[in-house]
């Protein structure tokens, strides 16, 4: 079968298309005939090796995984031993995140991680929802009408997603990206857009009752005077080092009652279930900026790793 093989960490041009032995599933395991497969940030990490969490997943010297891609969505082609649930056939999505291999033509997957994807939803937005719509759940829970959130990273998949989420509930949101995203984001329903290139919204002299920040790059103090009392911060990513000084660092600030911190977030079949009904009852949709063939993964992935994807790419082998 074709796959992107990665044999190192490094810049995408790393990356070589090759032909490698079809898997055969464990127990436990269902093998899928891969339909499409989204571009997360997370593949950029596990590519350069870094953030070092991402090194701790995926090996510390070299990758553990051959073939990145983890938001898969395929046709069940073989059975592993144990498997009940599912018959040859099913059309099945996930999040594959600690295992990978979604850029390939066939991929071994957990039956447990799986789920059947809506009659009413495409290959190309099933493979946009797993992680990037499960974060934007996560991060939007419990916000209330007239909350101000503010959105860092807003222009991606998540945070579009995050974006309809917390307009759909009353809120008042700030988003900040790139220039190149700022009018689409207005149109998107944002209330203001904020260029992180300009300006520094932790330097406005303003406040919000939620913060999510989808790369972290700011240390508690700057946080906390953007945050209101009783506001709320939370970092999906960053490096280990920003990450720890924010979970630890923020830990002064609550008596100030200010929450600062890192989004947790569920992933699993429940959460993923949850996020495709949501698109089926129209509470929320992907913004599919492209679909790529197998060869064009090293690009998107290096556009994916600079920000530049407005929502996200697919890869459809």
């Amino acid at each position: 079968m074709r796959a992107v093989v990665q044999d190192r960490y490094g810049e995408p041009e790393h990356l070589r298309l090759a032909d490698i032995p079809v898997p055969e599933p464990s127990a436990s395991q269902i093998r899928v005939k891969v339909l499409a497969c989204v571009v997360n940030l997370s593949d950029w990490e596990f590519l350069v090796g870094s953030p070092f969490y991402a090194r701790l997943v995926g090996g510390l010297w070299r990758p553990k995984k051959e073939v990145l891609g983890s938001d898969i969505v395929g046709v069940v082609d073989k059975l592993g031993t144990g498997v009940n649930g599912f018959e040859i056939g099913d059309r099945v999505l996930g999040d594959l995140v600690m295992h990978r291999g979604g850029f390939a033509e066939y991929a071994c997957v957990g039956a447990d991680e799986m789920t059947c994807v809506p009659d009413a939803i495409s290959d190309e937005i099933a493979a946009c929802l797993p992680q990037p719509g499960g974060i934007a759940v996560a991060g939007t829970e419990r916000l209330r009408a007239g909350d101000r959130l503010l959105i860092n990273g807003a222009g991606g998949g998540s945070g579009t997603m995050a974006l309809q989420l917390a307009k759909a509930k009353g809120v008042h949101v700030t988003a900040v990206d790139n220039a190149g995203k700022t009018e689409w984001l207005s149109s998107l329903g944002a209330d203001e857009v904020i260029d992180y290139r300009v300006q520094d919204f932790t330097g406005l002299g303003r406040q919000w009752d939620r913060i999510l920040d989808m790369v972290a790059t700011r240390g508690p103090a700057d946080i906390a005077r953007c945050l209101s009392e009783g506001g709320r911060y939370e970092a999906l990513g960053g490096s280990y080092r920003m990450l720890m000084s924010l979970v630890l660092g923020g830990l002064r600030f609550r008596r100030h009652k200010k929450s600062i911190g890192m989004l947790l977030v569920p992933s699993g079949r429940d959460l993923t279930e949850r996020v495709g009904q949501m698109v089926v009852e129209k509470m929320m949709h992907p913004h599919l900026e492209a679909v790529l063939p197998l060869s064009s993964v090293p690009d998107a992935l290096k556009q994916t790793g600079l920000g530049e994807v407005r929502g996200k790419m697919v890869i459809k082998p």
